[in-house]
């Protein structure tokens, strides 16, 4: 229960990067800035070249497309007011603010643990059953597989906010981080929060574990497939279109499972802003990057775009 004469509030301030100098939070903004703008540009361009070279009308295109769009979204929702508090700490946002920033955080975070989970039974299908590929992959089936993400997304934010922001919140309105999470908020809340605490490891797990489990349990297979290929070239061109795939989930899930997984006990608000930087600033970076340098379709996609050479039909 709240404190007697306690008063309620209604909006929070961000701790953020303050303890740092202002020389340091510079270099921060430049840094941040830098690496937003590339992710930004990386993925319009993917995006772009997707849409414009028939060649990369495929499912794994599509899906890469799915998830550089929803990634654009989830630096959008949390970046900008992080580098605003890097020139300016302690800013100041109302709680239906915080509430919408946490929804769609959220909503596009987990939306790309599933698209991730898409691609991985992508490349199951293309390699472990590649005759029946283009019927098992057909459009209507990507679009089911991309729009059901989005909409686990959607529900698991509802559920996570919904819970988060029926508590009450009292004297204490700094949130120890550089944008609304759920567990800085949580230890916020004037009031005992062990069911919320439980929602969050529960949601945590069924966004993080199974997708991971999926992913995990496909590429078993997709390895034992490939190695029974006979050509040492079969195998190594089997392995390619699997290696941007497989680098880009390794990094996103193991990121967030630290996070979102280690137990309260353990947990340290400063430890987590710091890992939430490579999960925020960094890994939404990967994409483009991963799939544009690793990638010989897209390399090719991006060479005749700079050479203003004409897109195949």
């Amino acid at each position: 229960m709240p404190k007697k004469n306690s008063t309620f509030v209604t909006e929070f301030l961000f701790e953020g990067f303050s303890s740092f100098g202002w020389q340091h939070r510079l270099v921060f903004f430049i840094v941040f800035l830098t690496l937003y703008l590339l992710t930004l540009s990386g993925n319009v361009i993917i995006v772009t070249i997707i849409r414009l070279d028939r060649h990369l009308h495929t499912p794994m295109y599509f899906f890469l497309s799915m998830l550089s769009i929803s990634e654009t979204f989830y630096t959008v929702a949390i970046i900008p007011r992080m580098l605003s508090g890097l020139l300016s700490p302690y800013q100041a946002i109302d709680i239906q603010g915080c509430a919408a920033q946490l929804f769609f955080y959220l909503t596009f975070g987990i939306n790309n643990c599933f698209l991730l989970t898409a691609m991985g039974y992508d490349r199951y299908v293309a390699i472990c059953n590649p005759l029946r590929y283009s019927v098992i992959m057909g459009k209507k089936a990507c679009i089911h597989l991309a729009s059901g993400s989005l909409g686990i997304g959607l529900g698991m934010a509802i559920i996570q906010v919904t819970s988060v922001f029926g508590l009450p919140f009292c004297d204490d309105f700094v949130i120890a981080h550089f944008f609304c999470d759920v567990r800085p908020l949580l230890k916020l809340a004037c009031t005992d929060t062990t069911i919320n605490e439980i929602i969050n490891f529960v949601v945590s797990v069924c966004v993080l574990v199974l997708p991971m489990g999926l992913v995990f349990i496909s590429y078993v297979v997709i390895i034992s497939t490939i190695l029974k290929i006979a050509s040492a070239e079969g195998r190594k061109k089997a392995f390619a279109t699997c290696a941007s795939h497989l680098t880009v989930v390794v990094i996103h899930y193991g990121c967030a499972s630290i996070i979102y997984l280690k137990p309260k006990s353990q947990s340290s608000l400063g430890q987590d802003r710091l890992i939430s930087v490579t999960y925020t600033v960094i890994t939404p970076l990967l994409n483009p990057v991963v799939y544009s340098l690793r990638n010989k379709e897209v390399k090719e996609a991006l060479r005749k775009a700079i050479c203003l050479r004409p897109f195949s039909s």
